[in-house]
């Protein structure tokens, strides 16, 4: 692709940058339809992330950006209008500038997430989820699990706050879904997600105690710094049905290709011209 004096562009905004796969998902697709479109990882710390969104906000040729960590939650603050789902997420990972001049913010990990496992044969209606991890990307798995009908969730987090707010959010919603912070019993849940940043380090430890888990569980990863990591390994040493953190990105993507109003496609199609490289 060359790059002219009429190409757009998207950004993925996130800290640290080194580890993200959308670019090379994105740009080898929009090359292939001939959409003189660029995605731009642009790494930015969190004290500046908003004065640089603020100001590619003004540029034209900006279509919109991709919200990565640790910015989703902070990204909220910035829009005009936020999705229901990006609401009850409490952060949002895709921003656009609308005809009428407002920005939309949107939130697609957890749908992403859930279409992963539907695809894979689980149906979570009226399953139980355990999700480790209340930010961003585990508030909103943790939504979208909700809003296809689990009957029951588990939220674990080191801050206790944070899964508290998310709880509250869900209820809100949700009524008639069941909350809880702690089991006795991480057995009694079909589905059990890791949606924290441990394993992106080699020396990161296990999200949780890997000896819990059973073979009957759907076990759930959102890294994507590799592609089996060591939580994932233990679970399919255990026999358990597994989804790797880019099996999310693939199936979130032709949702956001919609949002950004580019023609859109199967996750089959994006794995076929995708060029990943694990950096």
């Amino acid at each position: 692709m060359i790059i002219n004096g009429k190409t757009d562009f998207l950004t993925l905004l996130g800290d640290p940058i080194h580890s993200v796969k959308a670019p090379m998902i994105y740009n080898p697709y929009l090359q292939e339809l001939n959409i003189n479109t660029i995605l731009l990882p642009i790494e930015v710390s969190p004290e500046q992330f908003p004065f640089v969104l603020k100001a590619l906000l003004q540029v034209k040729n900006f279509r919109g950006s991709l919200i990565t960590m640790p910015h989703k939650v902070n990204a909220i603050s910035l829009v005009d209008e936020l999705s229901t789902t990006a609401k009850i997420a409490g952060a949002c990972n895709a921003i656009k500038i609308a005809d009428d001049g407002k920005v939309i913010g949107d939130m697609f990990d957890g749908e992403g997430f859930v279409r992963g496992m539907t695809r894979k044969g689980i149906n979570p209606q009226g399953k139980k989820a355990f999700v480790v991890g209340s930010g961003g990307v585990g508030s909103a798995i943790a939504a979208s699990l909700a809003a296809v009908g689990i009957t029951k969730l588990c939220l674990s987090d080191t801050r206790q706050g944070s899964a508290q707010s998310l709880g509250n959010r869900l209820k809100t919603h949700y009524p008639e879904l069941e909350i809880a912070f702690q089991t006795d019993s991480l057995a009694e849940y079909d589905i059990v997600v890791n949606a924290t940043p441990l394993g992106m380090n080699d020396n990161d430890p296990l999200p949780l105690d890997v000896t819990l888990l059973n073979p009957n569980q759907f076990i759930g990863e959102v890294v994507m710094k590799k592609e089996v990591t060591p939580f994932l390994k233990a679970a399919q040493t255990l026999g358990c049905k597994t989804q790797i953190g880019t099996d999310m990105l693939f199936e979130q993507i032709p949702a956001y290709l919609e949002f950004f109003n580019f023609p859109t496609t199967t996750a089959e199609h994006l794995r076929e011209v995708a060029q990943i490289k694990y950096l």
